[in-house]
């Protein structure tokens, strides 16, 4: 819903602030007052296309600002767009810079332009077919639900089935290939991950086992005689002497490590040995293993984890043909579904397109059209997410033309009388509805039609509705009358609530074109008192 529409420096808006009601608005005004700048201003909120020759004279730039309910976030959102004399258009969503495909988004959820404006998000051909849906009920959706749920399996079965092994050729190549490489692994042995760390420090000793025995005998050799004689000397010189007892008992602590140290030594230089075949041995461990790491994996558990996965989807590809028939058997199952739903779907459509059609037309003779007939064209197309049908609208104007989607078929008023017929007839729309040009051509009995019918829509939706016809404003839960002045030699639009004497006064101008005849006032005080008791009606039906 619209909060509040400010405009800048726009035509001959220097500084406009629009605060409309949640239901029904009428803008009404002079000709060249500037209501249709702020249909303009609100098409530039929406993604409209900015026009330099819209700034105001002796401006730089117009600026327009829009707050609003969003109804999927639940919060405030504020739109801006900004209009230089020179250079391109900016853009704001809630103060951050945005393009115009951005505010368009946005603002296809938040507000519905009719008239003589392209942002009609019922024009698209994907809205109608859902508005079709909603107004068709449970056969209609229970049936899309069917659809969309066996679409959804179709394409996972389809998944499955393409990854089991493609064709004949292809599968026969990956079998082969995975056997050869479980193979190769197999034989390999795997059994210890750390394995080439083990056998990388078994190899190092291995390549100078000479060299380390000899120093390894020389290192004990220096240890076993001189080392251990020398710190026993000195531990028997120390022991009696009980002022260096401490001194005495770390030269026992250093005598027995050294023997220790010692022993080891020599375990250590029996157990190198100089085996050139185990050498040999190893190296060629190591070779595989390096050369299995470099094919499957960064670690031999990466390796062992490879021929695990490879095990897996060779049993898959062996079984393919029990399960390539098992996934087949239910693939024909779910597109048998599929059509059913997409059968079932489409008749539900065809059978609504008639309903919706005729409550249209019937609404269109209401509004001055009674010539006028609408069609809801229901055309078999290629499967896709929403069933297998093409859903247009379509409007036949005036006797003897052929009906024609609703974009090309009418004039701007005729659309937006065409377009309220549609909004009354169906339940779902943006919150918020503008209508300009929707009286166009018509007065008298088919106004006031209009009007109740603005009315209507108004206690389901906010509406704003530009209007010449007092039988129109009547009906306005809000009225909203756009003046210009002179101000300092120039013109200068500004915009304010009626109530009361002075919404008479308003009415009254637009019956007669004065605001002084006592039969135009008198004529407006019974549209108002008349369209209050539809109000209260309409309450009491809602």
């Amino acid at each position: 819903m619209l909060l509040e529409l400010r405009v800048a420096e726009l035509g001959i808006v220097a500084d406009l602030a629009l605060v409309p009601g949640p239901h029904l608005n009428a803008i009404t005004g002079e000709t060249g007052a500037g209501k249709t700048l702020l249909i303009e201003a609100l098409e530039l909120l929406l993604g409209g296309r900015a026009d330099a020759g819209l700034v105001r004279d002796g401006a730089g730039e117009a600026r327009v600002e829009g707050r609003f309910v969003d109804p999927e976030r639940g919060d405030e959102v504020v739109l801006s767009r900004v209009v230089p004399v020179e250079g391109r258009s900016r853009a704001y969503i809630d103060g951050r810079m945005a393009n115009a495909t951005e505010l368009t988004e946005v603002g296809a959820r938040l507000v519905d332009l009719h008239g003589q404006h392209a942002h009609q998000t019922l024009l698209a051909p994907a809205v109608q077919r859902a508005a079709l849906d909603r107004f068709a009920g449970a056969p209609a959706l229970d049936a899309l639900d069917r659809y969309r749920a066996a679409r959804d399996e179709e394409r996972e079965l389809r998944t499955e089935l393409d990854a089991l092994g493609g064709d004949d050729r292809a599968r026969a190549r990956e079998l082969d290939l995975l056997r050869f490489q479980i193979s190769e692994i197999d034989r390999a042995a795997i059994e210890d991950p750390g394995e080439d760390v083990t056998l990388e420090a078994e190899e190092t000793l291995l390549a100078d086992a000479a060299a380390h025995r000899e120093d390894l005998a020389a290192a004990f050799a220096a240890l076993e005689g001189p080392a251990v004689d020398a710190v026993g000397e000195a531990n028997a010189a120390l022991a009696s002497r009980r002022p260096f007892a401490e001194l005495a008992e770390r030269l026992r602590s250093v005598q027995a490590e050294l023997a220790d140290l010692a022993h080891d030594l020599r375990l250590a230089r029996e157990a190198v040995s100089d085996d050139p075949q185990r050498l040999d041995g190893v190296r060629a461990r190591r070779q595989l293993l390096r050369e299995l790491t470099r094919k499957y994996g960064e670690t031999l558990a990466d390796v062992r984890a490879f021929a695990d996965a490879a095990r897996s989807r060779l049993a898959e590809l062996e079984g393919y043909e029990a399960r390539a028939t098992e996934l087949q058997g239910r693939l024909d199952t779910v597109r048998v579904r599929q059509g059913e739903a997409s059968r079932a779907l489409s008749r539900a459509r065809v059978e609504a397109a008639g309903r919706l059609a005729d409550a249209v037309t019937e609404h269109l003779r209401e509004l001055a059209m009674p010539a006028a007939r609408c069609e809801v064209l229901v055309e078999t197309a290629d499967p896709g997410e929403d069933g297998a049908d093409r859903v247009t609208f379509l409007l036949a104007a005036n006797p003897g033309e052929p009906a024609r989607p609703l974009a090309r078929a009418a004039s701007g008023g005729e659309l937006s009388r065409a377009m309220l017929a549609v909004r009354v007839v169906l339940s779902e729309a943006p919150p918020t509805l503008v209508f300009d040009e929707i009286d166009a051509g018509i007065g008298g009995e088919a106004g006031i039609a209009v009007g109740r019918l603005l009315a209507d829509l108004g206690r389901r939706h906010q509406v704003l509705c530009v209007t010449h016809l007092a039988q129109v404003a009547a009906f306005a839960d809000t009225h909203v009358t756009v003046e210009k002045q002179e101000r300092e030699s120039r013109t200068v639009a500004s915009a304010g609530g009626v109530t009361g004497a002075a919404r008479v006064a308003e009415l009254s101008r637009m019956l007669a074109g004065v605001g002084e005849s006592t039969h135009a006032r008198r004529h407006a005080a019974e549209l108002l008192e008349s369209a209050d008791s539809h109000r209260q009606a309409g309450a009491r039906r809602g």
